[in-house]
């Protein structure tokens, strides 16, 4: 499935971001704790350079545990868009939920990676990431007071808004952006699955069944307590079809509605309804990447 959505505003939020590159010392990548490697944007690292960055992982309250800490494990290690790390990455993960906790982690974080440009008393950070990633509100959990608009949909943030925090930092805010062309198909599945692109733009039928074949293979007993299944269905389209059936989603004669299915669990997967989901996992994405000298 090819899905390029790339709204006008986006191409004006990358030439923004290029402009305020230089004057932060320290960049601040909001990523999806369930698909870290999907919602990681190649145009950021093209951007930063070598900026130092803390990969703050958000919604890790409806991840996996397991995988989101082999996640962190891995992403100290490398840097998955480069050939590795350089000791200029930190990775953590946050749940808003826990407000002061994220707050203590991530200035911890850029306090020991940013050095403010001489001159300057607090250092100034730049907080970057994909479209509904949880960026306005992590923004409004470091500010501690609403100054983003939230919104479960992508593109809510149309402009650029300087945040100063209670420490100091200055936080430069910019709308989320994806890139022109994403190369992978399953990374733009994983991306469709999760939200990040507007429904208008989805197969809801072809993107479920791109999640539901990653369910059963890898969280089957979540799909059984879910929908009350004695058995799993054999494969992603007869899933579908007993998720319709049990949700009542029919039309006249007792067809099934597959776009209400579809949307049944795609909603059940987006608010975390089904339990705790990681869609990717480090090892899926090991082979190209050499493990750092101990030296």
């Amino acid at each position: 499935m090819s899905i390029q959505w790339y709204p006008g505003h986006m191409t004006s939020a990358r030439r923004v971001i290029a402009e305020a590159m230089p004057t932060q010392d320290v960049v601040i990548e909001v990523l999806d704790a369930r698909m870290p490697h999907a919602s990681e944007n190649p145009l950021v690292t093209e951007l930063r350079g070598d900026k130092p960055c803390v990969k703050v992982l958000t919604k890790s309250d409806l991840a996996d545990p397991e995988v989101t800490a082999a996640w962190l494990v891995h992403l100290a290690r490398f840097d998955t868009t480069r050939e590795h790390a350089s000791g200029q990455v930190r990775a953590i993960a946050i749940t808003t939920d826990r407000a002061a906790d994220a707050r203590a982690q991530i200035a911890e974080a850029c306090g020991a990676l940013a050095k403010p440009t001489r001159g300057r008393k607090s250092a100034r950070a730049i907080i970057v990431g994909i479209p509904n990633v949880g960026k306005s509100t992590l923004i409004n959990t470091l500010a501690q007071r609403v100054v983003a608009k939230v919104g479960d949909e992508p593109a809510v943030t149309k402009s650029k808004q300087l945040v100063v925090l209670a420490n100091g930092m200055a936080l430069s805010d910019h709308p989320g952006i994806l890139w022109p062309k994403i190369e992978d198909d399953d990374d733009t599945m994983r991306l469709a699955f999760g939200g990040a692109f507007p429904d208008s733009a989805l197969d809801y039928e072809e993107v479920a069944l791109f999640g539901a074949a990653i369910l059963l293979a890898r969280y089957p007993e979540l799909l059984a307590k879910r929908y009350k299944l004695a058995t799993l269905p054999d494969g992603p389209e007869a899933l579908i079809s007993e998720i319709g059936r049990r949700r009542g989603c029919l039309r006249a004669g007792g067809v099934i509605d597959r776009h209400k299915a579809a949307d049944a669990l795609i909603h059940d997967f987006r608010t975390g309804t089904l339990g705790r989901i990681s869609l990717e996992r480090p090892e899926d994405f090991a082979g190209p990447y050499e493990p750092l000298s101990d030296d």
